[in-house]
């Protein structure tokens, strides 16, 4: 079986899902939930873990591992809480639908909107009108319905909407409710290879790092994934090498292929050559024909991208 792609460095945010085997529900009661929560409290102890939010429907996560050490902080959490459930109820094996999925996240750019897809998750599964009518979950921390611990981290969310404390959960309730009652996609959709959620420099570094420093990729397919990605920057600086100084062509032609290989969603690659996604697909189709008629242009392209392979 295929292995998941694993990044551990320190300081690293992750959001971690685990789901019941057979997608079984893992909570059986109010204690096996307090007990749950007990685990996330002595993973922050022992381990060092930030927990800045959480759901207990699906086991979504969103944590901080200072010490680079999310292996650990999960065999903690999800190993101690089968024990004891299977302790409990006389049973043997897995609990949990093989390993917790994580995706790292550049949390500058995506901790807001992440939190607040995680304390939607109770009212997108039916299970509450409101995000604070469920009670198994950081929101009422986040808005001041309830008391956080100690282990609970609210302040590194809350701070992106201020540093008053009272007006930053006022902000974050609004912030929520605002997509109440609408359709709303998940920030998760924007993970490059299902593994990194983050913009295209954060990207290029991670893979720069492990993707490019020699990490095994044979039997993960995200590594493979993002091994023939190249960031845009790079098709930025590849092109600009080719035209030498012809800023505008140099320009088209790096959104054509940047269209053509980076794989960002249309609006988020849009935003960086300050295009709406229906603009940038019709430049992108323009300069496609261009360099199909034009034999010389066509060689410059086909240098570029063996420049990104290489």
């Amino acid at each position: 079986m295929a292995r998941s792609l694993r990044i551990n460095y320190p300081g690293a945010f992750y959001h971690v899902t685990s789901r019941g085997n057979e997608q079984r529900d893992v909570f059986k009661s109010q204690q096996d939930r307090e007990k749950f929560l007990g685990y996330l409290e002595s993973a922050a102890e022992r381990y060092g873990a930030d927990i800045h939010c959480w759901c207990l429907m699906g086991n979504h996560l969103f944590l901080e591992t200072p010490w680079g050490n999310l292996p650990q902080v999960m065999h903690h959490i999800n190993g101690a809480y089968t024990t004891y459930f299977n302790v409990k109820r006389r049973r043997s094996g897995h609990l949990f639908q093989g390993r917790y999925k994580a995706i790292l996240v550049e949390a500058d750019a995506y901790a807001l909107e992440l939190s607040r897809y995680i304390h939607l998750n109770p009212v997108r599964a039916g299970q509450a009108g409101r995000p604070e009518e469920y009670r198994w979950s950081s929101y009422g921390n986040y808005v001041g319905l309830a008391v956080s611990p100690n282990w609970l981290k609210t302040g590194f969310v809350l701070g992106c909407l201020g540093t008053d404390a009272v007006a930053a959960q006022a902000k974050y309730r609004s912030f929520v409710e605002d997509r109440l009652d609408k359709e709303y996609e998940s920030p998760l959709h924007e993970a490059v290879a299902g593994a990194i959620l983050g913009r295209p420099a954060f990207v290029g570094k991670v893979k720069h790092r492990h993707v490019q420093s020699g990490t095994p990729a044979n039997d993960i397919p995200a590594l493979r994934q993002l091994a023939t990605r190249p960031t845009v920057e790079e098709i930025l600086s590849a092109v600009d090498d080719e035209f030498g100084g012809k800023e505008k062509d140099a320009r088209r032609i790096g959104l054509y292929l940047s269209h053509a290989l980076v794989g960002l969603p249309l609006q988020e690659l849009g935003e960086i050559f300050g295009l709406r996604a229906t603009a940038l697909c019709e430049a992108s189709r323009r300069m496609g024909k261009k360099v199909a008629a034009d034999p010389e242009l066509a060689a410059v392209v086909a240098r570029v991208r063996a420049r990104l392979k290489s």
